[in-house]
């Protein structure tokens, strides 16, 4: 048995898919297949029944993946403290972001960190808050960069910057004459929210109480945020948009941005890691990098701006 068998095994099981795994392990499928299988071989059982689709453990394989996470994990930080010993940015580092964040903050530094640091070996996906907590808890990512919700006590969160929200208004909705949007002005109106789950969208429906947002038969749940702003340049209703999207915004875009009145709903995000986190002076430099590559007001919450 090999820490590379357990790894490939983990993948396995986190994407419920040979091929999937295979791709995440930078091998070929037959390559990770015949590893477990010879992991298989070994111990004498199947740890993926490999009939059911999505593919998925066996009961004894069930208790086979915990222990093998905690094999890893024990590995991982043995690592960890030798590398934070050196104050290294070596080693592999996976990151968990929500999407609403992802689009718009990873471009701004993620190219220049690659060039910075070429020898690093980050990856990143695309996570919602619930997934990144999980995560977290099972050592699958090292940190998660996400809006700052109050259930997150039993973790550790560094603050990156503060995002306002704003509105995305059609051209032939009746808003789109308004300087300011009020809470009291979203009564009504076609708004393109996102699936419950999603904490930018939960976040603003508790600020603007929009209580039956969700039931409205004018209120229509798909993707993402990009799919709700082509809806609404075509010519329909209301949506959401965070910040940062503004600055990939072309002129015209730009006129149907609405900012929201005083006070301006606004998200914390932060960087989130677990208590025994070891990595800090990895952390410390990725803190930097972000805060580097936003606008420099972004860094502080403004007067005229409430925390949700």
């Amino acid at each position: 048995m090999t820490l590379q068998q357990i790894e490939y095994m983990l993948a396995v099981y986190r994407y419920k898919h040979f091929a999937k795994a295979a791709e995440f392990c930078h091998v070929t499928q037959p390559t990770l297949s015949a590893m477990i299988q010879k992991l298989e071989e070994e111990l004498g059982i199947r740890i993926f029944d490999r009939k059911q689709q999505p593919v998925g453990p066996t009961p004894i394989g069930k208790q086979i993946l915990a222990q093998g996470r905690e094999v890893l994990l024990s590995v991982r930080k043995l690592k960890e403290i030798v590398e934070e010993a050196k104050h290294s940015l070596l080693g592999t580092f996976r990151i968990g972001i929500l999407p609403t964040i992802a689009p718009y903050l990873i471009p701004r530094f993620f190219p220049q960190l690659m060039k910075k640091y070429p020898d690093m070996d980050v990856r990143i996906t695309e996570m919602q808050t619930e997934d990144i907590k999980k995560a977290l808890r099972h050592g699958d990512i090292d940190v998660g960069i996400l809006a700052l919700l109050d259930d997150m006590d039993e973790f550790d969160d560094t603050h990156l910057f503060y995002e306002q929200f704003f509105a995305y208004v059609s051209r032939e909705d009746a808003l789109y004459r308004h300087q300011v949007i009020r809470t009291a002005d979203l009564k009504g109106e076609y708004l393109w929210l996102l699936d419950e789950g999603h904490c930018f969208s939960d976040q603003l429906v508790k600020f603007c109480q929009l209580k039956g947002a969700s039931q409205s038969k004018k209120a229509y749940s798909l993707g993402s945020i990009e799919t709700f702003m082509r809806m609404v340049e075509s010519g329909k209703g209301v949506t959401f948009i965070p910040e940062l999207s503004i600055l990939q915004l072309n002129e015209n875009q730009k006129e149907m941005v609405r900012p929201f009145a005083i006070p301006i709903p606004t998200r914390d995000i932060v960087m989130l890691t677990a208590k025994d986190f070891i990595r800090k002076t990895l952390r410390e430099m990725l803190v930097k990098e972000i805060q580097k590559a936003v606008p420099k007001d972004m860094l502080d919450l403004k007067q005229t701006q409430q925390r949700i």
